[in-house]
């Protein structure tokens, strides 16, 4: 399912607050937008603020070429989940700080959210620790280049869409995920070529057919 993707991007202190912590709520199915923007509009009053920090829907962009046409669209990253950045415990005493208290205000507040259920943890809540936060942010950055939604694998044959080799057919020799690219071997004048192409260039044609095993 396409969403629309309205959140701005998280720079280091903001993503890392000393006075709060990112947690993880469970929403009922597709009430993810509609518990952010509530949270959203409510964790500016009075009462909450300096509570919750935000709330984000993470989502990563993915492509796919379809009759060779390249089209790129929004998915929720975690399906039924939003990350919520609030001040759920307080240290009383900074001498011990493995010493928590529940903020029960701004626990009860989120979970009383229309459209979340619980927190992960219910009721003694689960901070992400910072390389989580990190990772995750890392993967559903706006910035980051489009996911492509298909994936290939070496020997598999196909067509180039796009550029000097349209038309031309070829082997996969090898592929790169995280770039989202791959290497196909084509003919010209008779000779191999290797060439680098996007994998939203190419269509596959024929899919590469399994070993067959041998029993002795």
């Amino acid at each position: 399912m396409e969403v629309r993707q309205e959140d701005t991007e998280l720079d280091l202190e903001s993503i890392h607050r000393p006075d709060m912590q990112w947690f993880v709520v469970n929403t009922l199915t597709g009430q993810e937008s509609n518990a952010q923007q509530y949270l959203r509009s409510q964790m500016r009053n009075a009462e909450m603020s300096g509570m919750i920090g935000d709330v984000r829907m993470p989502t990563e962009k993915v492509t796919e070429t379809k009759n060779g046409k390249k089209k790129t669209t929004t998915h929720k990253f975690f399906p039924g989940y939003l990350l919520v950045q609030a001040a759920i415990y307080t240290v009383p005493d900074p001498s011990k700080p493995r010493r928590r208290i529940l903020n029960t205000d701004c626990w009860r507040f989120i979970t009383d959210t229309p459209g979340i259920i619980r927190f992960l943890g219910d009721d003694h809540p689960i901070p992400l620790t910072d390389q989580e936060v990190d990772d995750i942010f890392a993967q559903t950055d706006d910035q980051k280049a489009a996911r492509p939604k298909v994936t290939y694998e070496p020997g598999e044959i196909v067509m180039i869409l796009e550029g000097a080799f349209k038309g031309s057919s070829g082997p996969i020799d090898e592929v790169d995920p995280d770039r989202g690219r791959l290497k196909v071997t084509v003919t010209i004048f008779g000779r191999p070529v290797s060439v680098e192409l996007e994998y939203w260039q190419v269509e596959r044609q024929q899919v590469q057919a399994p070993v067959a095993s041998v029993r002795g």
